[in-house]
């Protein structure tokens, strides 16, 4: 895990830890936190008694290890409910997965970084790994590569100084030079892929939702396998895609979703 030091004093300490503690998936020892952490031993300790007594963590003590914690649970509940496109899309991208029979993901931005926010697989559909809340670069991913495509040039900027541009297979963009025209191909086709970029053997097609003044507030994309479909066949998903991201966007100009950033 990445151990950059946060700026914001004790919240912002807090919140990398929260952040690092729920990345896991899982029930943690202190000493996988403190492997993860840019913290001191002491330092840690202190922060996670404070996160354990005030709900956001809970601690096993027969299994000595922290979980969230249920004030924790409630606030992202209710964070979903209000500030996620996915209770209002999710009706539409279940239309959409059974309609193609693939995987569909609904994805919005946070801070140059593509958030799933939902997910939905027909029961003939491919599995992926992708998991609501998960987040994963924009550079490498359709959904991600739309979003950038259609931000605003001073959001578009600052997302594009967050990308790492993480080689992930050797399809992955290295930088700027090759990331750049594609996005401008993108703006002129409507529809963005993922080529293998991320993830060995998956490929997708995505398109931007457009909410209140036709600004970028998420994305959803079709997802398969290059075992089950070649790419040229993705191209027959593009009407059902774009028409599903139309609805969702329809929807959403009447809620004041945070935009992608």
């Amino acid at each position: 895990m990445n151990k950059q030091v946060g700026s914001d004093g004790t919240v912002g300490k807090a919140l990398d830890i929260l952040d690092i503690v729920v990345a896991f998936g899982r029930a943690v020892r202190f000493s996988e936190v403190l492997e993860a952490s840019p913290y001191p031993k002491a330092t840690l300790h202190r922060i996670l008694q404070t996160l354990t007594s005030q709900g956001m963590l809970a601690y096993d003590e027969e299994r000595q290890v922290y979980v969230p914690g249920m004030r924790l649970v409630r606030i992202a509940r209710h964070a979903w409910n209000q500030s996620s496109l996915a209770p209002l899309a999710l009706p539409f991208i279940e239309t959409l997965a059974n309609d193609v029979g693939e995987t569909v993901h609904l994805a919005q931005m946070e801070n140059g970084r593509v958030v799933f926010v939902e997910k939905t697989t027909p029961s003939q559909g491919f599995q992926t790994m992708a998991q609501p809340g998960r987040r994963s670069p924009a550079h490498c991913t359709g959904v991600g590569k739309v979003m950038l495509a259609f931000m605003d040039d001073e959001r578009r900027a600052n997302a594009l100084e967050q990308q790492k541009y993480e080689p992930f297979t050797p399809a992955t963009h290295k930088g700027p030079e090759t990331l750049l025209p594609e996005l401008e191909q993108i703006r002129v086709e409507g529809v963005g892929y993922d080529r293998e970029e991320h993830e060995q053997g998956i490929m997708s097609i995505a398109a931007p939702i457009f909410g209140s003044s036709n600004r970028v507030i998420g994305a959803i994309s079709v997802v398969t396998s290059t075992f089950r479909r070649s790419p040229e066949e993705l191209e027959k998903f593009r009407p059902a895609l774009l028409r599903t991201a139309g609805q969702i966007g329809s929807e959403a100009t009447v809620w004041p979703y945070p935009l992608a950033q």
